[in-house]
């Protein structure tokens, strides 16, 4: 957790690029990320020469050459230990034209396979800060940002990251964390898993994952081969925007993770597919609208649901891409757990029919504002390829821990927020934030929730009842709602009454008569 102080100098970072004339959130992260990049690789370069030292043999790796570059400066001169300490026109001009260059051609080359992803994500690098004043001040005061333990770089990172969303219009690259977090934890992470995201963004459900199994599995990096799976083979994330490439490579690199397989790539089109069956956990929030090439969409997603509809067609996707056994938690907009379209019903009746759908969490109308109002749900299913459904499982999720109207502003202490709250709640806090009763349920799925009636907050549902509706899986369609009891009078006491009262009032006309 990032102390006052911490969020004070990101702070003031940002607020240094505004007044310095970068008002794009995307373009301050994304320069930002190049600088902490710098700042890496001479950790990186110091790393190996106290190794070098200590063993009394010559460096095995080095990121910086010996000797000059092209243009007669020293490559010790592109160290952040030393060029932080220059003047700022020195500073400005050896980062734009030395610096920059060396991140897009020879890095790749010069790191060798260990840094890649980061490397290879670095070859368009643009340096946009536009004043020596600005990089100066930005240098100074980003290298006062405690970056040694790997939870303060996370933390940091991700801090950052918030901004993007507070900033307005970039905030849909940005899933709220809480709700990965809900989603992690209900997929349960293991060690063996090969993880995939195909619409990774900034990374935040890989970054999720690899926290909770560094949580729940405290010895996992302890394996020599489990520790070389996790920094090599567990981690894919897909996206087609270079910008957030960049930025999910950062976000896994500074929460620990050495070389995730974070790469361009289109994942509906054609180019790409053959990927089947190489995943074990698919999670993801893919876009719910946008522009689609049809001609050049996957044939064998096309297949599966002849759609124009991304949401559909990634639906498709996750099923594709994972192995037989491998599970998956999604985020869908409402039309797809109802839309009576031709392809909306094949979909839902494969994941009911064909494969195990395991739930169905509706979420509150405003998780994702002031971007977009709305209404989503997380589905939860296994390929198996052989059915399985028995009972489907239905949470309506009323309060997430924070507002939802357009500020989303907290209604509880951080540590009673989340998922997985540091303090226990009360019954009446309980009632704004239903996260952890989420998942305290979900474990009781296969046992009291079976009981549960469709009145209560979550139930069971069995398949049948639900192929008897044509496989809706909208929660209203088969939750009941509890109506009050009235106490009815009988009508023959009720016209009684009303004579009676007519009678008072002839008397009473015929009393105003007589005194008139």
């Amino acid at each position: 957790m990032l102390t006052g102080d911490i969020r004070s100098q990101i702070d003031r970072i940002w607020d240094s690029f505004w007044s310095g004339g970068i008002s794009n959130p995307l373009e301050v992260i994304e320069q930002i990320t190049y600088l902490l990049f710098l700042r890496r690789l001479d950790d990186l370069h110091t790393l190996e020469e106290n190794k070098a030292n200590r063993l009394k043999q010559p460096m095995a790796r080095r990121v910086f050459s010996k000797g000059k570059d092209t243009k007669g400066r020293s490559f010790e001169d592109y160290r952040w230990s030393r060029f932080k300490h220059f003047a700022a026109a020195d500073m400005y001009a050896l980062v734009g034209e030395h610096l920059f260059p060396y991140l897009r051609s020879d890095l790749a080359r010069q790191l060798g396979t260990g840094d890649s992803t980061y490397a290879h994500h670095m070859k368009d690098a643009r340096f946009t800060i536009p004043t020596p004043a600005l990089l100066a001040k930005v240098v100074d005061l980003l290298d006062h940002v405690p970056m040694d333990e790997r939870d303060t770089k996370g933390d940091v990172y991700e801090y950052m990251l918030a901004k993007i969303a507070s900033a307005g219009q970039n905030g849909q690259f940005r899933t709220p964390r809480h709700i990965i977090r809900l989603m992690v934890e209900l997929t349960a992470p293991q060690p063996a898993d090969v993880i995939c995201d195909p619409a990774c963004g900034t990374a935040g459900f890989l970054v999720a994952a690899g926290e909770y199994l560094r949580e729940r599995h405290p010895k996992l990096l302890h394996d020599s081969k489990q520790r070389e799976h996790f920094h090599h083979a567990m981690f894919h994330g897909f996206d087609f925007d270079n910008t957030m490439l960049r930025i999910g490579s950062m976000n896994m690199l500074l929460h620990g993770v050495e070389n995730p397989d974070i790469r361009y790539r289109d994942s509906l089109a054609q180019d790409h597919a053959g990927e089947e069956e190489k995943y074990t956990l698919v999670l993801a929030n893919p876009p719910f609208a946008g522009s689609l090439d049809y001609e050049n969409t996957a044939k064998d997603l096309l297949q599966i649901v002849k759609t124009k509809k991304t949401e559909l067609l990634f639906l498709a996707l996750f099923l594709r891409l994972l192995k037989p056994g491998g599970r998956a938690a999604v985020i869908v907009p409402d039309g797809v757990l109802f839309g009576s379209s031709k392809a909306h019903k094949e979909l839902r009746r494969i994941l009911v029919e064909d494969q195990k759908l395991d739930a169905v969490v509706k979420l509150p109308g405003g998780v994702f504002k002031p971007y977009a109002g709305v209404s989503t749900a997380i589905l939860v299913f296994t390929k198996t390829n052989s059915g399985g459904t028995d009972f489907v499982w239905f949470y309506d999720v009323e309060a997430d821990g924070w507002s939802l109207d357009d500020k989303r502003t907290p209604l509880l202490p951080e540590d009673k927020l989340g998922p997985v709250p540091k303090t226990a709640l009360t019954e009446d806090e309980q009632a704004k934030n239903n996260l952890p009763d989420v998942l305290r349920r979900w474990t009781q799925r296969d046992g009291n929730e079976r009981e549960s009636l469709r009145t209560a907050q979550s139930f069971c549902v069995p398949k049948a009842d639900i192929a008897a509706q044509g496989y809706d899986l909208s929660l209203n369609r088969y939750k009941e709602v509890v109506h009050e009891a009235v106490e009815h009078r009988p009508p023959k006491e009720i016209l009684a009454e009303l004579g009676q009262l007519e009678e008072e009032i002839q008397r009473g006309m015929k009393e105003l008569e007589g005194m008139l």
